[in-house]
């Protein structure tokens, strides 16, 4: 059986290693995270420089209207306290004021305020409540200023913002400087998460991919057998018993083609989660001793050991007649024409078996934790194409029924299924004859 392995390395060549998904998501979520943390960090930036603004707009404002249109207040309203050097907290700010005339001449104002650029006051260009920022004293202090109209005169109120930009300064370094740990952690955390979440994505794709390319091994191999029979039987004039033998062999490959095709299709269906059909009580008795009629013409000897009392379970009937007919397929096959085949029903406590045993050469418990693999098959001889426990195991997880594999009396193998009864169904004793068997612990996979 073909395995999908992809693409070989060639020595020599160095090997590009590509990032999986989880890291191609991770990096991509983070990417848009860092975009709408620096907008969120402008923002917050904004929005605490225009707080800082309106608190000392506000100020500039009060102080305005205490020195109002008398310019001899001006020497007087100094400030609430405190040096105006000071441009710590623990004190109120600081405030200057100026008076302006027309021409733009600082004409009066406070003790020990620094010189006002007069640019802003000439050709009419201030205006009542201009707000400006601007550097003063030969350090270049940044100031904020408030300008109101008193006559012909400007009456021009500043603060000292130093303490506010520095503010803003140290806010926009801790942010940048904590962004990339941020955006570290982010990455971390989205990946730790992104590999959780896919690794069933990527559990599925390296399933696809299986099933890709062992079904490519199985599809080629009757295509090949009919392109091959053809052939030859084109290659030369043949008698009508020739060319009836190559029908025929060409007739068996199609059926073999088509069945593979079909049981491809049913597992894709069981993929893509359809809604299932609406359960029914099922009979297992009737569909033990159905299934039993139809496989005795095969070639192995078939019983059948059914109760007579109904045993009933709650399930499409459908899907139970083809798990049993896969069942007993199954172990025909195995069994071989001078082998014995076995189907019984039990009913024990509230759940209802359907069991079949050959006596085949079983299975090895190296297979069993791939029993249930699509195209995986347990014996070489096998002439199936490895999909029917695929399908059979399909119906048993979506009806809710447990795998139980074991070894039988018969001498080969025992597999069998159980489900919870449905209602009505009459419950017995189990008699010692009764099989105990062995509960399946691996994954599910095929014979």
């Amino acid at each position: 059986m073909s395995r999908f392995s992809g693409s070989r390395i060639r020595p020599g060549l160095p090997v590009r290693v590509r990032p999986g998904p989880a890291v191609k998501v991770a990096a991509v979520a983070t990417a848009l995270l860092a975009v709408v943390s620096v907008i969120a960090m402008l923002g917050l930036d904004l929005i605490v420089g225009a707080h800082l603004n309106g608190e000392t707009r506000a100020r500039l404002s009060d102080r305005l209207s205490d020195v109002g249109h008398d310019p001899s207040r001006i020497t007087r309203l100094t400030g609430s306290g405190g040096d105006p050097r000071d441009t710590s907290e623990a004190d109120p700010p600081f405030i200057y004021i100026w008076m302006v005339n027309a021409g733009g001449t600082v004409i009066a104002h406070s003790p020990g305020a620094p010189p006002l650029p007069a640019a802003p006051f000439r050709a009419g260009t201030a205006h009542d409540g201009l707000s400006l920022s601007a550097a003063l004293g030969p350090k270049g202090t940044p100031f904020q200023l408030l300008t109101a109209r008193a006559g012909d005169r400007w009456v021009v109120a500043g603060q000292n913002v130093a303490a506010d930009t520095r503010a803003r300064n140290l806010l926009r370094d801790a942010e940048i400087a904590a962004e990339p740990f941020m955006l570290a952690a982010m990455f971390l955390v989205l990946l730790v998460v992104g590999r959780r979440s896919l690794a069933p994505v990527e559990r599925s794709r390296q399933r696809q991919l299986e099933f890709t390319a062992d079904a490519s091994h199985e599809l080629r191999t009757p295509l090949a057998v009919i392109r091959a029979e053809v052939d030859v039987a084109l290659s030369s004039p043949r008698d009508a018993a020739g060319y009836r033998d190559a029908l025929a062999r060409v007739q068996g490959e199609t059926g073999r083609l088509r069945q593979l095709v079909g049981d491809m299709l049913w597992l894709a269906r069981f993929d893509s989660r359809p809604p299932p059909p609406g359960n029914e009580p099922v009979d297992l008795s009737t569909v033990a001793g159905a299934c039993a009629d139809r496989f005795r013409s095969v070639g192995p000897a078939v019983t059948s050991d059914a109760p007579a009392d109904p045993v009933l379970i709650s399930a499409p009937p459908e899907w139970i007649d083809r798990l049993a007919g896969v069942l007993m397929d199954n172990a025909c096959r195995y069994a071989g024409h001078a082998g014995q085949v076995r189907i019984r029903v039990l009913a024990v406590g509230n759940r209802a078996s359907l069991v079949v045993e050959d006596s085949g050469p079983g299975i090895p418990a190296a297979d069993r934790d791939r029993l249930f693999d699509r195209f995986h098959r347990a014996a070489e001889r096998g002439s199936g194409a490895g999909l029917g426990l695929a399908i059979g195991d399909s119906i048993v997880r979506s009806t809710g029924g447990r795998w139980q594999v074991g070894e039988s009396s018969l001498g080969g193998a025992l597999m069998a299924v159980s489900w919870r009864c449905g209602a009505g169904e009459r419950r017995r004793r189990p008699h010692a004859r009764d099989f105990r068997p062995v509960p399946r612990t691996g994954g599910s996979h095929g014979k």
